[in-house]
């Protein structure tokens, strides 16, 4: 409306004036109606100098990463123990032993597919039922972590506190995983599956028969899927600080979050 009166203005001038010059409207008009100032160029978050954590205590910086893994610790083992936690996730499902795979491919052309199965479900269950003994080992090395381990790891890569558990308590877990593996495979009659399963392999003639070590495997592979899952869980963590639970986690990860 108010653009409409301006011209009519305009040309009411020009018209009383004898003469009509279009160039001459156009500069009028601009000079009478306000233009919009240009838009802002977008401005991106820049991280803050200097360390991230100098605002945040000691204490707090040690307490939200120990309450941190202590939770990751919990989930893990948890989503771990239950009935399919290692065979129904393909992210740590444990195969075959490599020299064995070959055996597996072989007894499948020949429909004896199922005896496969058996040996993969029974190393699966094994792990399983292995892996609550994490639990112990892994809330221990959190409470035995420095302040220097606390920075290291917050400040650190993805999977830095991962990388700490596998350092210092790898070894450990090995040895508290390796006869519960071994009560679990008797449970689940596993040395009686490889037999069956590596049996139908030398009748077919697709290996030789030999001896395979599955105890020291699934207790590795359990391992290395725990790891997996704990590291998963780290980077969820530090990517969506604000979804963890506890107010002093929140505001310590939000810190490092750039």
């Amino acid at each position: 409306m108010l653009r409409t009166s301006i011209v009519l203005l305009a040309l009411a001038c020009a018209q009383s004036a004898g003469a009509f010059n279009l160039d001459d409207l156009k500069s009028e008009l601009n000079q009478t109606i306000p233009q919009p100032p240009p838009a802002a160029a977008p401005q991106m978050a820049a991280r803050p100098p200097g360390d991230p954590l100098a605002g945040i205590s000691n204490q707090d910086q040690i307490g939200s990463l120990k309450q941190a893994l202590g939770q990751g610790i919990e989930t893990a083992v948890a989503s771990l123990s239950k009935t399919d936690g290692y065979l129904g996730n393909p992210k740590v499902r444990i195969p075959l032993p490599e020299n064995l795979q070959k055996l597996d491919s072989g007894i499948r052309r020949f429909g004896m597919g199922k005896y496969a199965d058996e040996l993969i479900t029974a190393m699966n269950r094994a792990a399983e039922a292995a892996v609550p003994e994490a639990k112990a080992l892994l809330v221990a090395a959190v409470k035995n972590m420095s302040v220097t381990d606390a920075r290291n790891i917050l400040l650190g890569s993805d999977d830095a506190a991962t990388q700490y558990f596998r350092k210092h308590t790898e070894t450990a877990l090995s040895g508290k995983f390796q006869p519960v593996v071994v009560n679990a495979m008797q449970k689940v009659q596993l040395a009686q599956k490889y037999d069956q399963f590596a049996g139908k392999g030398v009748q077919l003639g697709l290996v030789d028969a030999k001896d395979a070590n599955l105890e020291s495997y699934v207790t590795q592979k359990a391992l290395d899927g725990l790891f997996v899952i704990m590291a998963e869980q780290e980077k969820s963590l530090r990517a969506n600080p604000l979804e963890a639970s506890g107010n002093l986690v929140k505001k310590v990860f939000s810190a490092i979050k750039f």
